[in-house]
């Protein structure tokens, strides 16, 4: 059981990656204690889309089916996944953050094309899931007309996108806005957030339907430890934790202790229900050249909260304020060049268009009244082109590389 199974590298996204060992007890204990609790039965279906190397499509798509029995589908591309989607319709889904935020703006652009009732039929029932969502999370009953939403909408929306069997919603591996959770929530699909890393097996907290909170990362993984650390870092002790880095015993002593409480190099608070909620990466962190500490991934998940901002990458790092990097979504980019009284036809052309960066910085001013002053973004650049695995901005579970 303590032997070593498997080497799995961590995405380095700010440095070099490094191999984690993980033992047979670590990959077996956290396969077993996981899939019961998603419940996925013999003979249901998952699809992998991810790289296999990546420790949370090795849980959900080996491991974890080996121990219930469940039928994994592969996805013929990261292009072809929605249309796989719809083939497989699985049981219990896990989309990394960019797969939620491309079906939204999918959805978004239909949704927009409505005009008259069921334009004022969507948007009524939108606001009957959301409320109904924060209800369910609270244990109270949903709103009058919930199911009349579900029905008119919400089912609609589930087939089309081929979650209509789908039971479990999963987001991990990196942070996800709260605009994001809450577009899919008024839509009757509640994503469960799970934290963790590579180091500890895949999870250490776990959302589940009937004990979730939007834009919370989970309670303790069962069977485990977590605490936060005096500077606020997150620690996690158990079966789940690896074994120490390949040929690295240096990296190891600086990320478990003398006590096994592994590091994760991450901030968050534990509220009093017991619900994580990450702060940020404290490699992440930005230091202003005032001296601000400054959370890139909350202002991020903010600036992708505009519907036109597809990515977004916050700078700063010994600066006097703080910038931002955007790209575009192409399917919503008509409707704001539209509205921007801009003449520019492409995302290229918009990039440049002194009207619609105009435009835009209104709206990142308008999402500024909303934060400290510190946080403020006082410049934009369009990037012309997206992010993207292939171009080496993203990592290949679609991480940025800072």
């Amino acid at each position: 059981p303590d032997d070593m199974a498997t080497l799995i590298y961590t995405s380095g996204t700010t440095g070099q990656p490094k191999a984690v060992m993980i033992t047979h007890d670590n990959m077996t204990w956290t396969a077993r204690t996981a899939l019961p609790l998603i419940d996925v039965k013999p003979g249901e279906s998952i699809i992998s889309y991810l790289p296999l190397s990546h420790i949370a499509e090795q849980v959900v798509s080996i491991h974890g089916p080996m121990v219930v029995g469940a039928t994994v589908w592969f996805a013929e591309s990261m292009e072809k996944l929605p249309d796989n989607l719809r083939e497989v319709r699985p049981h219990a889904f896990l989309g990394v953050p960019r797969v939620w935020e491309k079906i939204q703006a999918k959805v978004m652009a239909v949704g927009a094309q409505n005009t008259g009732l069921k334009k004022k039929i969507s948007a009524w029932a939108r606001g009957v899931g959301l409320r109904g969502g924060y209800a369910d999370q609270e244990g109270k009953a949903k709103p009058f007309g919930y199911g009349l939403a579900n029905k008119l909408v919400f089912s609609k929306v589930k087939e089309k996108l081929g979650l209509d069997r789908c039971r479990f919603q999963i987001t991990a591996a990196a942070p996800i806005s709260k605009s994001t959770l809450e577009f899919f929530l008024s839509l009757g699909i509640p994503i469960y957030e799970i934290y963790g890393m590579s180091e500890c097996s895949g999870p250490a907290t776990v959302s589940l339907p009937g004990k979730y909170k939007t834009a919370k990362a989970g309670f303790i993984f069962p069977g485990t430890e977590l605490k936060i650390a005096p500077d606020g870092e997150i620690c996690m002790r158990g079966r789940h934790v690896f074994a120490g880095y390949l040929k690295n015993p240096e990296a190891t002593a600086e990320t478990i202790d003398s006590e096994g409480w592994l590091h994760s190099g991450d901030i968050g608070v534990i509220d009093p229900d017991g619900f994580l909620r990450i702060t940020d990466r404290k490699k992440d962190l930005l230091i202003t050249a005032g001296g601000e500490n400054v959370a890139p991934q909350v202002i991020e998940g903010m600036l992708k909260g505009i519907p036109v901002v597809s990515q977004a990458v916050v700078l700063g790092d010994r600066m006097k304020f703080l910038t931002a990097l955007v790209t575009l979504d192409p399917d919503r980019l008509p409707t704001d060049l539209a509205t921007a009284g801009s003449p520019a036809k492409t995302v290229a052309e918009a990039a440049v268009c002194p009207k619609f960066n105009a435009w835009l910085m209104k709206e990142v001013e308008a999402m500024n009244g909303r934060l400290a002053r510190v946080q403020t973004i006082k410049k934009v650049t369009i990037l012309k082109t997206d992010l993207s695995v292939e171009g080496g901005e993203l990592t290949p579970t679609m991480k940025v590389k800072r």
